[in-house]
């Protein structure tokens, strides 16, 4: 099993087969990272292409200053922000919208589970853009500092503090909601 670094190299000198193999290995994160970024599926499906037309024709650029998959993801990021500047928004029927069942096993779990888990979504949504970005790519992706800061292409001091804020935001955000959920009863 090669390395993403040599399979880059090869992409690089036009192996499509190199290509395909980062594809398979990174293709997924990447479309966690554009569809956390717009809501449309076509347009995130669509995205992730360029992206990776983007990475084919640029994988000589790349130098090695960053991990492959952090690198990937900074491609994703600055297409999807290119794409997303030149388009206007889309705006989903929300007929066809469904959800999908929560599988735990009782009813008043259910209930618990999915008060707590929208707490924390409508908490994730109140944070401001740039703080939601660093959380997700640091608890979703699962990148180091680091790798969030190339991404990003920011400083790694910037991507703690805004975790460290985004942490704190979060902790206040759901105390509150506790409190209020406690006060109605």
């Amino acid at each position: 099993m090669c390395s993403d670094e040599t399979l880059l190299t090869a992409a690089a000198h036009g192996d499509q087969s190199a290509l395909r193999d980062l594809y398979e290995r990174h293709a997924a994160a990447m479309l966690r990272l554009i569809r956390r970024l717009t809501s449309d599926q076509g347009a995130a499906e669509e995205i992730l292409q360029e992206s990776w037309l983007a990475v084919w024709r640029s994988a000589t650029g790349f130098r090695g200053e960053s991990s492959v998959r952090s690198w990937l993801l900074g491609v994703a990021r600055r297409q999807a922000h290119n794409q997303l500047r030149r388009s206007r928004p889309r705006f989903a029927d929300l007929a066809e919208a469904y959800e999908v069942p929560d599988p735990a096993p009782g009813v008043e779990e259910q209930v618990v589970v999915a008060a707590e888990r929208d707490a924390l979504r409508t908490a994730v949504r109140a944070l401001p853009e740039h703080l939601r970005e660093v959380l997700a790519l640091v608890l979703v992706e699962d990148l180091a500092y680091p790798e969030v800061a190339e991404v990003l292409e920011i400083p790694v001091g910037t991507v703690k503090s805004r975790m460290s804020h985004a942490r704190k935001r979060l902790g206040n955000m759901l105390a509150a909601t506790r409190l209020e959920g406690t006060a109605r009863r």
